[in-house]
């Protein structure tokens, strides 16, 4: 159910800190690196650099232009490759808190690290994608623009609705490939497909959850953020009020760096939440499709070791394993294998039950 995913995905982060908030802030540290240094070059030098731009031939602003947008993709290459990385990474001590197995930052790295190159594949496969969707989008609003002119609204507009429907509905559908990747050690594109299979039938469902979850993540981050950029503004006016700009300007860099500290670290929570969340939708997909639960319970009793990844090399088993209600995952019930009645059993020679007995 929705509450104890939530519920599992907040234990998940309690009895695995270290290797949870460790890769969020691993996850946040790229983008609020980026960040402070574009704010502190912008707020720095804001005027010398318009002047600098100014003074610039049209043939050098179109080289500045373009270099810009190869950094711009590149460092959002980077931060789209960590991110796949930490969320396929992260998902084994979701998996293994299933069985109330701790895990640390330097194991759950070391139980992945055979699965990074094939995250790492399914990233730029994911861009490479992504590329061909937006050279679509714009050569065809291109052409139907010159072509039609401003008739061609009719088409662009459900053609971009249409697009963001697709898109969305294919994000839900391969949501839990870097969990598969990683759990069951498959390829890039027998990741995507085994995303495929497990959500099957359970679109809205999944929908409906990260939906919910990204709606509290971002009301809760704002209930926090508000308050400290406020208290900043305001400490920053109480403390120097009339200091000269170098003083204040120390001042406004110190207040908003232990602001992106603040951020990273509330990004990091969320971060973690959010991969918990989707590990544990693909943990209960497989319990739910693939009777998964009672596989992990024979692990649980056979006294295995907690030096691996639960679900790794698990057969399918049908159905039969989905959840009781309340949860927890129920042992079949009915006659041990191979059973049968006592040799010799059953009524005597001759015999004939009396009338009207059963």
């Amino acid at each position: 159910m929705f509450g104890e995913i939530l519920d599992g995905s907040f234990q998940t982060i309690r009895r695995n800190a270290a290797a949870m908030l460790g890769a969020g802030l691993l996850a946040q540290t790229l983008g609020t690196i980026v960040g402070a240094v574009i704010t502190a070059q912008a707020g720095a030098g804001g005027e010398s650099v318009g002047l600098w731009l100014e003074s610039l031939s049209p043939a050098e602003m179109v080289g500045l232009g373009l270099g810009v947008m190869a950094g711009g993709v590149i460092l959002g290459l980077v931060s789209v490759f960590i991110s796949l990385v930490l969320q396929g990474v992260m998902v084994v001590p979701v998996a293994r808190s299933v069985l109330n197995w701790r895990t640390g930052f330097k194991e759950m790295w070391s139980l992945s690290r055979s699965r990074i190159g094939s995250l790492l594949g399914l990233g730029v496969l994911l861009f490479l994608a992504s590329v061909a969707v937006v050279a679509v989008l714009v050569g065809g609003t291109w052409l139907l623009a010159d072509s039609m002119g401003g008739m061609s609204a009719l088409i662009i507009v459900p053609l971009f609705l249409g697009t963001m429907v697709t898109l969305l509905f294919l994000s839900i559908r391969f949501l839990v490939t870097p969990a598969a990747i990683v759990v069951e050690g498959l390829g890039v594109l027998d990741g995507l497909r085994r995303s495929w299979q497990l959500t099957r039938h359970n679109w809205w469902r999944i929908f409906g959850i990260t939906l919910v979850v990204s709606l509290l993540i971002g009301i809760i981050s704002q209930i926090v953020l508000v308050p400290i950029t406020l208290v900043s503004g305001g400490f920053s006016s109480v403390v120097a009020p009339h200091s000269g700009d170098d003083g204040q300007r120390a001042l406004a860099v110190g207040v908003g760096i232990a602001s992106l500290i603040v951020s990273a670290l509330i990004g990091a929570v969320a971060y973690a939440f959010q991969t918990s969340v989707m590990g544990l939708l693909y943990m209960d997909l497989r319990m739910r499709k693939e009777g998964l639960d009672l596989a992990l319970l024979r692990l649980l009793e056979s006294g295995t070791e907690a030096n691996g990844v639960p679900g790794r090399g698990i057969a399918p088993e049908g159905n039969a394993g989905s959840p009781a209600p309340g949860g927890w995952p129920q042992t079949p019930s009915g006659p041990p294998p191979g059973y049968g009645p006592p040799q010799g059993y059953g009524p005597p020679p001759g015999y004939r039950p009396p009338p009207g007995a059963g």
